[in-house]
């Protein structure tokens, strides 16, 4: 079983770290892919971004999400795909200074 075929409580419960709802447009590249897609939620441990690209599950991109504080630039792995609708992203190797802006922004959500 993928996680395509888990209903989306089941990722919401492996989750280390409670989403917060944020729309903001973030730039992505990697697996035969570059653009931009906005978010519907956001941790420091990932993100969702809608977006019709063919991502595939276990895809590496690498993330710049640009904050008024200043980009946070941050490698990520696809983590379950919503075909044609967008991807669920988990962060891999957050630097402490991206977690520090990612946090300060969420908590004024």
């Amino acid at each position: 079983m993928t996680n395509n075929d888990l209903p989306p409580s089941s990722f919401e419960e492996k989750r280390a770290h409670e989403r917060t709802r944020l729309i903001i447009d973030v730039f992505y590249d990697g697996a035969d892919a570059t653009g931009v897609a906005g978010t519907n939620d956001m941790s420091v441990g990932g993100l969702y971004m809608n977006t019709q690209a063919e991502l595939p599950e276990g895809s590496l991109l690498t993330i710049r999400i640009p904050f008024a504080e200043g980009d946070v630039v941050v490698n990520a792995e696809v983590a379950y795909i919503n075909p044609g609708r967008g991807v669920g992203l988990s962060f891999h190797g957050l630097p402490a200074h991206g977690r520090e802006i990612i946090e300060r922004v969420l908590a004024r959500e």
